[in-house]
């Protein structure tokens, strides 16, 4: 299977390059400027579809991956593999494109005119546009959000307002105000939603974007040992869920981003 291979390293984190990855819009923009009309969602997520044309050619790729290492889209003789690494410098992000190319000498000659070059022009126009939106994710507007959990189980919530998000699942949070950092943005969104006290820990997951300058970050959490049990003040609903609960609710589509990163957690 013909492959073409690329490197670009990125001044930013890993959860900001991975936020950037998850967007859509970048692989959106240099797919067409390859000559692809690819259509997605707004946000690449584990088991979501992505489908393009290339004149009669039609594309079906599934988002196999898509967390903080990275993000794999296969499909029926095409799949596009994007592995994150960590530097000392920055992210480095290592894209991979494979394809089946039709045998014989008409074969060869697509392979090396149309596939190679092709997939030559897509890595190198994301390339570019993937680096401009990880720098915007890096210096983005903060909504904090809280994988609090507690003998395995997860804490969400269930939306009462607005209408589009009525019944959906999300985990606790809100927005940073000016002077806040996450931490203590945290702690004051589930002490006003939830009733409850926390100890906020670690970001867990990329940071999913929101709009071109606003991000959802998720930390992890646990109650404090004084903190009164949770209530829904702000929402129509509470659960703890397992592991297994994860794949089946209607989650807001930025939470349904961190299926992934929040499975690892609770196993």
């Amino acid at each position: 299977m013909p492959e073409i291979l690329g490197t670009t390293l990125v001044d930013a984190g890993a959860p900001a390059v991975a936020g950037a990855l998850l967007d859509t819009a970048p692989l959106v923009e240099a797919a067409r400027a390859a000559g692809v009309e690819l259509r997605a969602g707004k946000l690449l997520v584990e088991g979501g579809r992505v489908t393009g044309t290339r004149g009669p050619v039609l594309l079906k790729l599934t988002v196999t991956r898509a967390d903080l290492t990275g993000v794999t889209l296969s499909g029926r003789g095409l799949s596009l593999t994007t592995d994150l690494v960590r530097t000392g410098g920055g992210t480095l992000v290592v894209d991979r494109v494979e394809w089946t190319a039709p045998g014989g000498p008409l074969g060869r000659v697509f392979d090396v005119v149309l596939g190679r070059a092709l997939a030559l022009r897509l890595l190198e126009a994301r390339s570019e546009r993937l680096v401009r939106r990880a720098g915007e994710l890096a210096g983005a507007r903060v909504v904090v959000g809280a994988a609090i959990t507690r003998g395995g189980r997860l804490l969400v919530q269930q939306r009462a307002f607005p209408a589009d998000a009525e019944g959906r699942w999300e985990l606790p949070g809100g927005r940073v105000d000016p002077g806040e950092d996450d931490r203590a943005a945290l702690t004051r969104e589930c002490r006003e939603e939830l009733g409850a006290d926390v100890v906020v820990g670690d970001p867990v997951g990329p940071d999913v974007p929101l709009k071109p300058d606003l991000l959802l970050r998720v930390h992890t959490a646990e109650l404090t040992p004084d903190s009164p049990e949770p209530t829904a003040i702000e929402h129509r609903a509470l659960r703890w869920i397992a592991p297994t609960d994860l794949d089946a609710l209607d989650w807001l589509p930025a939470d349904r981003a961190l299926i992934p990163a929040l499975r690892a957690l609770l196993t």
